[in-house]
């Protein structure tokens, strides 16, 4: 058939490992198959790969009475040309170069002048529009990321490809009265295939990729699995009649799983390999499209494509997925690292502050009580000043140590079964003797029996005596403090319920930071912002969980929710 004469020197299949061998760089401590790809001979040994490829491709494809299936020349072209980016010079040279490797094939295979010369050109308009599609949409050649592999695959893989397929159909028409049609669509299937199989095999063979195979086990475990693959291809693609070309799919989700993009890519390549080989020499599953071998390879490279290729994709999520894992948990780590810094220093300065202020209550005492001398009635209310300043010194030191050891898990609760609205009633009588609450009713509701947490009481009353204490400080103005305490699904819910002010969302986000007092550092109203962000600790290391719901100019209701005894 003319038609499968001239379009057969299109369609070399290769492999960069192809050329490998010719040189090992000794300079490069690297594996052999990446150095290749940064050799300065490169170029060289490409075009002598093409060679090779072109004529084994046209004449395989002579003897199958068709076209060339799988044109793997172009994938190793387009592969070690966008790995070896050094120049518009070294572009040229290389172009000369493949050219040269493609033309001397089409020669040796047999073609005339006339094919030489239009196979020549269109190779190059592909090869030369794959890699500047590709440098333009796909700059990174990064096929570890989602964005990456499928900007690669749709430039170099099914864009480019399209004007040579046009221009060869146009030529073989003009020359031997091939069929546009078929001449386009074989073009474009096979090259598309041979980009996207070869080429992404080529460009993820990089050092970062084959690290994981210094070691023994993973080597072998791959070496096994193509094995595997190599052994089911030859059952399903040359011994089966029925299809069942699918089962292949299932292996390259393992490769994924495993080998990431690079175990996909080479997957791929065996798969391509024996599904276009078999479908050309008419054997295995496609014998179902008919008794033309064009249609068995079309259906070979569909399947390929539309059902192999996309796993390519899944790879490129489960690698890219894994990169933002580490870098999470880097950055858990570095986080941790300084939480556990600034706990340690919370805990020295809480501790610095507690003995001098100890001193300072017990001489202000002395003093304000006129042990120390006679004391004027001025001095007396100095005195008391200073005490309850170093008190609330004195507490905050208290609160920083509880924050400190609560980050750093040095808290210990004893949980037992514990008397919610016991609990919250001693917090009520307590609260109600706070200057700050004069005029403000308080009020304790216990909704149901049996209202029995699994808590530690002390902690529990620090965290309600916490919660009734802003409540108190900041929604006094309402008049009315509510403690609520109510059994949901398997445990207990106790709420601190006022008729302030209320929270906006964007405050009550903020509300469990450390030292965060939303806008209200230089406000009338005391505090160190502290107080919550322990509760929640404490809430937390008890099993439980708390929150607020509030809107602005309605009061909040903080809220603890512990485990039912």
């Amino acid at each position: 058939m003319p038609m499968s004469r001239a379009l057969d020197p299109t369609r070399p299949a290769a492999a960069p490992e192809a050329a490998a061998p010719a040189r090992v760089a000794p300079a490069i401590p690297t594996n052999s198959a990446v150095a290749f790809f940064r050799e300065p001979l490169a170029p060289i040994f490409t075009a002598v790969a093409v060679l090779v490829l072109v004529v084994l491709a046209i004449q395989f494809a002579r003897t199958a009475g068709l076209v060339a299936g799988l044109w793997a020349a172009g994938g190793v072209a387009v592969a070690v040309w966008l790995r070896n980016a050094r120049g518009p010079l070294y572009d040229l040279c290389f172009g000369g170069l493949l050219a040269t490797g493609i033309a001397a094939g089409e020669l040796l295979a047999g073609n005339s002048y006339a094919l030489t010369a239009l196979f020549t050109v269109t190779n190059m308009v592909e090869i030369v529009g794959a890699v500047l599609l590709a440098r333009r949409f796909a700059p990174t050649l990064n096929l570890a990321t989602v964005d990456g592999a499928c900007r690669f695959l749709l430039s170099a893989a099914v864009i480019a490809p399209l004007p040579a397929a046009a221009l060869a159909a146009a030529g073989l028409y003009l020359i031997n009265g091939a069929d546009p049609f078929y001449a386009f669509q074989t073009w474009w299937f096979g090259h598309a295939l041979g980009i996207a199989v070869i080429g992404a095999f080529g460009i993820s063979l990089t050092r970062r990729h084959l690290v994981g195979l210094r070691q023994p086990v993973r080597a072998a475990e791959a070496a096994l699995l193509l094995a595997l693959l190599v052994v089911v291809c030859v059952v399903v693609f040359f011994q089966s009649h029925v299809q069942v070309g699918f089962v292949v799919i299932p292996l390259l989700i393992l490769f994924a799983g495993r080998f990431r993009v690079l175990g996909v890519a080479a997957g791929l390549v065996i798969v391509a390999v024996f599904a276009v080989g078999g479908a050309m020499l008419g054997r295995g599953p496609f014998i179902s499209a008919g008794p033309d071998l064009a249609d068995q390879a079309l259906l070979a490279q569909l399947m390929v494509l539309f059902g192999c290729l996309p796993i390519l994709v899944v790879a490129a999520l489960l690698e890219e997925r894994d990169r933002l894992s580490d870098r999470s948990k880097a950055g858990r780590s570095r986080a941790e690292r300084a939480s556990e810094a600034k706990s340690r220093l919370l805990a020295n300065v809480a501790h610095e502050i507690k003995s001098p202020v100890g001193g300072i209550i017990g001489i202000g005492e002395l003093w304000k009580t006129g042990q120390l001398g006679p004391v004027s009635a001025t001095q007396a209310e100095m005195a008391e000043m200073l005490v309850k300043t170093a008190r609330q010194v004195e507490a905050l030191a208290h609160d920083l140590l509880d924050v400190a050891r609560a980050e750093s898990g040095a808290v210990k609760v004893e949980l037992r079964p514990t008397d919610v609205p016991g609990v919250l009633e001693d917090v009520r009588r307590a609260t109600a003797l706070r200057p700050e609450a004069e005029g403000i009713r308080i009020h304790v509701v216990s909704e149901g029996d049996g209202l029995i947490a699994l808590a530690d009481s002390q902690r529990l009353t620090q965290v309600v005596s916490n919660l009734a204490s802003n409540a108190v400080k900041y929604g006094g103005a309402g008049g009315l403090v509510v403690f609520r305490a109510t059994k949901v699904y398997d445990g207990v819910r106790i709420e601190v319920i006022d008729r302030g002010p209320g929270l906006s969302p964007e405050k009550q986000a903020q509300l469990f930071e450390p030292f965060n007092r939303l806008g209200l550092e230089r406000s009338a109203v005391e505090g160190h912002g502290i107080g919550l962000a322990l509760a929640k600790r404490l809430v937390e290391l008890q099993g439980g969980t708390i929150g607020v719901v509030s809107n602005p100019g309605e009061g909040a209701a903080f809220w603890v929710e512990l485990p039912a005894a």
